[in-house]
C-alpha cells in the first residue's frame, strides 16, 4: 500500500490517518524526509541571490516538512505506545536525527547566508528568527574548527544513542519493578478500586487470580500512602528506587556516566566551564550561578520543613520512621489535623468529570473555547480521544488529543507534546496530545482519580492551551518551542483553577449519587495545602541539584562509582535527608537521561513556579476567572510562544520583573 506518512494528511487539521500507518512506513518516510531536507537546505545554500529573508530564513521555515510529519508521528509513538518494532527503529533511527542536525547547523554555506541577511525594516518576529538561527548555529559549534566539529559530530551521536538506550532500559525496569501480590488481604487499605485494577493489571500481565502493584516514574509511590502493610510498603518502596542500578541487564549507571562524560567533552569542545553553563546560555535564567544562588537559597528552609512534618509523623507512628512509612503516615496525620481524606475524595474526581466539567470548563470560562468530541477521528491507539476545540465565535482552533491511561507499551510520567504545530506561514492549526498514566479500572467501572492526578490533568492541559493559542508566523517559534526553563510556566498557572470554587464545584461531584463535594471538605483542602511541602519541596530539590551536580563534573570528574557520587552531591547541596530520596534517582532519570530536553535543567520547574506564583497573584488581584483576563493571558503570554523573549511577555502581562516572594510564601519558605 502506499505509504500514507509520504503526502500530507488529508484529515481534519492534518490528524495523521493513524489507522493506515504501519510500522514499516516510518522509516521509508524518515529515510525520505531526511534526502528532501538536505536537498531543500542545499537548495538553499546554492541560490546564486544574494541571502534575504526570503530566500533563506523563510525559505529554512518551509523546509522539513515531510521529516517533520514523519517524526512527530514516529517519536509519538515511541512515547506513548511503542511495539517491539518501533524500539528497534528508535534505537536505529535516533543518532541519525543528532547527525541531521548537525550536518544542517554545522553547515558553514547555510551559516553564512543567515549572518548576511539584512534586517533592517524586517517586523520584531521576523528580526528575531534570523537572531534565533544565528545563535543555534554558534551554540551548535559553527564556530569551532573543521576537527572539532568532526568530534562534536561523533559526541551527539553517540549521546543520542545512549539516551535512546537508557529510556528504553527504564521503561522496561518500571515494567520489571511492578510487584506480584498473592492475597488481596496483603492489600488493606488500598481502596477498592485500585485493588480492582491491580487484579486486572496482573491477569493482563499473566497472574491471574493475583494482584499487580505497577509503579509510576517518580521514587515514591502513590499505594505508599494507603497500604495498611508495612512490610508490602518497604518491598515497594526498594522496588521503586532500586530501579536501573541494580547491576542486572536493565541497570542504566554506566550508560549515565558515560553521557555525563560525553556531555562535559561536548561543553569544552563549545567553549563553555562546564554542561550546565552550556544549557544556560540556553535558557531565560541569566547564568548558573543564578539557578544555584536560587536553589541553595531554597534548600535549608525546605529541609526544615520536612524535618518538622518527620517529627509529627514520627509521633502518630509511635515507632522510628523509615522512608517507606512517610507517605503512609503523612496522610494519617492529614486525616487527623485536618479531617481530610484523600483516598476518600477519590469518588467526586471521575475522570470525565474532571475533564469535561473541570479541565474544559475552566479553559471555556476564561477564554470562551469550546470543545466538541470527534469520534469520528482516531488516535494511535483505542484509548485516545479527540476533540476539536474551537474560538468563541466558532472558528477552528485545533485538535486536542487525550490519552489517560497506562499502559505496557507507554513510558512513565505525563506530558504534552505537538502532532502539527500553529503556523501562518505555513497555514497549519495546532494538533496537541496529553499522555497522563492513570490505572485503567475494569471495563465499565469509574476511572476515580487522585488528587494529584487531577492536578496532573490541569497541570498538562495548561501545556495544551500553550501549543492551541499559539499564534505565530513562523513554525520555529510555535507553542511550547520556548526555553526549558519557560515551558512549565503556563502549565503550572493552569493548577490554579483546581480549587476555584467555581471549577470545583463543577466537577467535583460523586461519581454515584452527583453530590457535589460539601464545602466544608474543600475549606479543610484549602486550609491544608501547606501540609506535606516540605516533603515536595525537598524531593524536588534533591533532584534538581543531582541533575546540577553531575552537569557541572569535568571529563575527569566523574566517579567510579554513581551511587556514591549521588549520595555525597546530595549531602553536598544540603538535601540529603534519610527519609526523603529525591523525586528521581541517576537510575530512573528519564528528564535528564533519556534524552537532553532537561539535561542540567530539571530546575526549570521551580524556575518557573516564580512566574506561576506571580501569574496567580495577578489573577486573583484582578478577579480570577474573568475573560477579561484570559483574553489578556492569552494575548500577551500564551498566543506569543517564542516570537518575542518569553520574559518580556511576562513582564507585558505582569507589569514588573517577577519576585520570589509568591514563591516562598506558597511553599511555607518565608
Amino acid at each position: 500500500m502506499t505509504n500514507p506518512l509520504l503526502e500530507p494528511s488529508t484529515l481534519p487539521f492534518g490528524l495523521p490517518p493513524f489507522a493506515t500507518i504501519q510500522d514499516s512506513h516510518y522509516a521509508e518516510a524518515v529515510d525520505a524526509g531526511l534526502a528532501e531536507h538536505l536537498a531543500e537546505i542545499q537548495s538553499i545554500v546554492d541560490n546564486p541571490e544574494p541571502a534575504s529573508f526570503e530566500n533563506t530564513a523563510v525559505a529554512m521555515e518551509r523546509s522539513g516538512r515531510l521529516l517533520e510529519r514523519a517524526a512527530a508521528s514516529f517519536f509519538t509513538l515511541v512515547s506513548a505506545d511503542a511495539s517491539e518494532s518501533i524500539r528497534e527503529l528508535e534505537t536505529e533511527l535516533s543518532p541519525r536525527f543528532a547527525s541531521h542536525q548537525d550536518t544542517v547547523y554545522l553547515n558553514r554555506g547555510l551559516y553564512e547566508r543567515f549572518a548576511a541577511i539584512d534586517t533592517s525594516g524586517l517586523d520584531d518576529e521576523s528580526i528575531r528568527l534570523v537572531q534565533e538561527y544565528l545563535r543555534e548555529f554558534r551554540q551548535s559549534g559553527i564556530q569551532i574548527d573543521p576537527a572539532d566539529q568532526e568530534k562534536l559530530k561523533s559526541l551527539n551521536a553517540e549521546l543520542s544513542r545512549l539516551g535512546t538506550e537508557y529510556g528504553q532500559r527504564v521503561k522496561e525496569a518500571m515494567k520489571a519493578a511492578a510487584l506480584v501480590v498473592d492475597d488481596a488481604t496483603e492489600l488493606a487499605g488500598l481502596p477498592a478500586d485500585d485493588i480492582a485494577s491491580a487484579a486486572e493489571a496482573a491477569r493482563s500481565a499473566g497472574h491471574e487470580g493475583k494482584y499487580l502493584l505497577t509503579l509510576i516514574q517518580p521514587s515514591n509511590q502513590p499505594a505508599l500512602a494507603s497500604l495498611q502493610n508495612r512490610e508490602l510498603r518497604r518491598r515497594l518502596y526498594e522496588a521503586s528506587i532500586a530501579r536501573g542500578s541494580d547491576g542486572g541487564s536493565l541497570d542504566v549507571m554506566e550508560l549515565a556516566k558515560a553521557m555525563v562524560r560525553l556531555r562535559a567533552e561536548k561543553a569544552t569542545l563549545l567553549g563553555f566551564g562546564n554542561y550546565a553553563e552550556l544549557v544556560m546560555d540556553r535558557q531565560t535564567a541569566p547564568d548558573f550561578a543564578s539557578v544555584q544562588a536560587m536553589l541553595n537559597r531554597l534548600a535549608p528552609a525546605a529541609i526544615r520543613n520536612a524535618d518538622a512534618e518527620a517529627g509529627a509523623l514520627a509521633e502518630s507512628a509511635g515507632h522510628p520512621l523509615e522512608a517507606w512509612d512517610w507517605a503512609y503516615y503523612s496522610s494519617k496525620v492529614r486525616r487527623e489535623r485536618y479531617e481530610v481524606d484523600e483516598q476518600l475524595l477519590r469518588p467526586y474526581f471521575e475522570l470525565d468529570r474532571v475533564l469535561v466539567d473541570g479541565v474544559f470548563f475552566a479553559a471555556a470560562s476564561l477564554f470562551g473555547i469550546t470543545f466538541h468530541e470527534r469520534k469520528d477521528l482516531g488516535g494511535y491507539h483505542p484509548d485516545v480521544r479527540v476533540w476539536e476545540v474551537r474560538n468563541e465565535d466558532g472558528s477552528e482552533l485545533g485538535l486536542f488529543l487525550g490519552d489517560y491511561y497506562a499502559r505496557d507499551s507507554k513510558r512513565g510520567g505525563a506530558w504534552m507534546n505537538s502532532l502539527l504545530e500553529q503556523s501562518a506561514l505555513l497555514g497549519t492549526k495546532a494538533v496537541v496530545i496529553n499522555n497522563l498514566n492513570i490505572s485503567k479500572p475494569p471495563a465499565g467501572e469509574p476511572t476515580l482519580l487522585t488528587l494529584d492526578e487531577v492536578r496532573t490533568t490541569f497541570h498538562e492541559f495548561g501545556h495544551a492551551l500553550h501549543g492551541l493559542f499559539s499564534n505565530v508566523t513562523y513554525p520555529r517559534f510555535s507553542g511550547t518551542s520556548v526555553p526549558r526553563d519557560f515551558v512549565e510556566y503556563p502549565s503550572q498557572v493552569n493548577e490554579m483553577w483546581i480549587m476555584w470554587p467555581e471549577i470545583i464545584g463543577n466537577y467535583a461531584r460523586h461519581y454515584a449519587t452527583g453530590e457535589p463535594l460539601p464545602q466544608d471538605i474543600i475549606d479543610r483542602l484549602n486550609e491544608s495545602k501547606l501540609w506535606g511541602e516540605g516533603f515536595a519541596t525537598t524531593e524536588y530539590l534533591g533532584a534538581a541539584l543531582l541533575d546540577l551536580a553531575w552537569h557541572v563534573l569535568d571529563v575527569d570528574g566523574v566517579p567510579q562509582d554513581a551511587q556514591d557520587f549521588e549520595a555525597k552531591a546530595l549531602a553536598a547541596a544540603g538535601v540529603a535527608h534519610s527519609l526523603i530520596p529525591p523525586r528521581y534517582r541517576t537510575g530512573y532519570f528519564q528528564h535528564i537521561f533519556a534524552g537532553d530536553f532537561y539535561a542540567a535543567g530539571y530546575y526549570s520547574y521551580i524556575w518557573s513556579e516564580v512566574l506561576d506564583a506571580e501569574t496567580v497573584d495577578w489573577f486573583t488581584e484582578n478577579g480570577g476567572l474573568l475573560r477579561r483576563n484570559g483574553e489578556r493571558f492569552r494575548s500577551e503570554l500564551l498566543s506569543r510562544g517564542n516570537s518575542r523573549d518569553p520574559l518580556e511577555s511576562f513582564r507585558t502581562l505582569r507589569g514588573r520583573e517577577a519576585s520570589l516572594e509568591p514563591l516562598l510564601k506558597r511553599r511555607g519558605l518565608e
